[in-house]
């Protein structure tokens, strides 16, 4: 039995892979560089995050901040996110409202503060994104009570989610997932699910 594994070393600015072959009592190992999304990835397998569980469900970051523009500079920085922060702290308003409310928590039931009130990522957030597809259609449904959610809830709008993700939702700080990256049919209703109208 063959077992195969990898490993992300930094050497300066570039990440590099070491993929191990495991066969028997013999390994071999193979350098090359990695991609960003290999990288990520990488990070999310070794986090124990996986395609087979909706909880744990790879977790990729918004890496762009603009979603307005028709034409998009990829040399201009603030067309990105800044990585540095989390979700519920890029616009600086949603983040004091979200630090005053930490701050002056009193709670009745002796409840702990919390900063946000949601997860970055559940079963809910990916089947949200991939309710066009089964079998995500059918999981979303049961979460859902067996019904899709009011039209103007749903995930239509790519712009439209960032903006609830990264400024106007103190409840939302999800994040992407692999799919964004290279699956564009999951944006696509081709089952002809009645998804109601915004």
């Amino acid at each position: 039995m063959s077992t195969r594994s990898y490993i992300c070393l930094k050497k300066g600015n570039e990440y590099r892979a070491c993929f191990v072959h495991w066969c028997g009592d013999r390994h071999d190992e193979t350098f090359r560089k990695m991609s960003n999304f290999e990288y990520i990835f990488a990070l999310n397998n070794l986090a124990g995050r996986t395609y087979n569980d909706l909880t744990q469900y790879p977790i990729f970051p918004w890496i762009l901040s603009n979603y307005e523009s028709s034409k998009l500079d990829l040399e201009d920085k603030s067309n990105y996110r800044d990585l540095s922060k989390p979700m519920g702290a890029l616009d600086e308003e949603r983040a004091k409202k979200i630090k005053d409310r930490y701050d002056h928590w009193e709670d009745p039931e002796g409840k702990p503060a919390f900063h946000y009130g949601t997860h970055y990522s559940s079963a809910m957030i990916v089947c949200t994104y991939l309710m066009r597809l089964e079998p995500f259609t059918d999981q979303y449904l049961k979460l859902q009570g067996g019904h899709f959610d009011h039209a103007d809830r749903l995930f239509f709008s790519i712009e439209r989610t960032w903006k609830s993700a990264a400024k106007e939702n103190t409840t939302d700080v999800r994040e992407l997932i692999p799919e964004f990256f290279y699956l564009p049919d999951f944006f696509l209703n081709k089952n002809k699910f009645n998804l109601g109208k915004t």
